[in-house]
């Protein structure tokens, strides 16, 4: 394992706890010795999200990650310095997954795909959610940024109006996805039912959560609710 300027092996930091370092996207890869087969940045981020898709954040550590790959924890430092590297891109890996339209139409509707496209990768891989918000510098990410914005400028935004419909909406694509495969990660199945009962069981004390269907799943579906949300924030557009 490489060590630091006091001679000392660097240590694992965790997620979210701000490192001296700079972000993996803003260092040049290191050199590193050949390996048979060879050890690549792509390889450990494929490993590390099969482990998170496994076992979550808390189930990924560097350790478990380097034995996953075969190989030692030494190796795989020659790549990724922390934790955090490795989750930043992971995260960037996840939103390759976020198609986007072949060729730029009605900008609502590119602003539709992209949103529901998202919204399907987070559900895919429940993790990613909290950590959205890390800085995000990844390619998949700022190609992803980029034609958001760009579909919201045709669409009339510009300067303020424009950063508030860009945060405004990754906001509401990000909180829908992580209210939904929260439910859906439950140990209980019935979860949700169950909660929707302790609701109307109650009227005295929620009568407007009770007449409106909260959590009622034979009323309001959650795809349905997403694209009824889609079209509130897109009428929002300027005239």
């Amino acid at each position: 394992m490489p060590l630091n300027r006091s001679g000392q092996a660097p240590r694992e930091e965790s997620a979210g706890r701000p490192g001296a370092a700079r972000s993996v996207w803003l260092r040049a890869e290191s050199a590193r010795p050949r390996r048979t087969p060879p050890l690549s940045r792509q390889r450990i981020v494929d490993a590390a999200v099969a482990l998170l898709d496994g076992h979550g954040i808390d189930g990924l550590t560097m350790r478990r990650l380097a034995q996953q790959l075969d190989v030692t924890s030494t190796a795989l430092y020659w790549h990724v310095k922390t934790k955090d590297d490795v989750l930043d891109l992971a995260v960037d890996q996840i939103f390759g997954d976020v198609r986007l339209p072949h060729d730029v139409g009605d900008w609502r509707d590119d602003v539709r795909t992209l949103a529901r496209n998202w919204r399907a990768a987070i559900l895919r891989h429940p993790w990613a959610a909290s950590l959205i918000g890390r800085p995000m510098l990844g390619p998949n990410v700022l190609a992803r940024t980029e034609f958001l914005q760009s579909a919201l400028v045709r669409g009339g935004f510009s300067d303020h109006r424009l950063a508030v419909a860009t945060r405004l909406l990754a906001n509401y694509v990000i909180g829908a996805a992580l209210t939904e495969a929260t439910w859906r990660q439950t140990a209980d199945p019935h979860a949700r039912a169950e909660a929707r009962r302790h609701i109307t069981a109650n009227p005295a004390a929620y009568p407007t959560l009770g007449a409106s269907g909260h959590l009622d799943d034979a009323r309001w579906d959650d795809d349905d609710l997403f694209e009824h949300g889609l079209d509130a924030i897109l009428a929002t557009a300027p005239r």
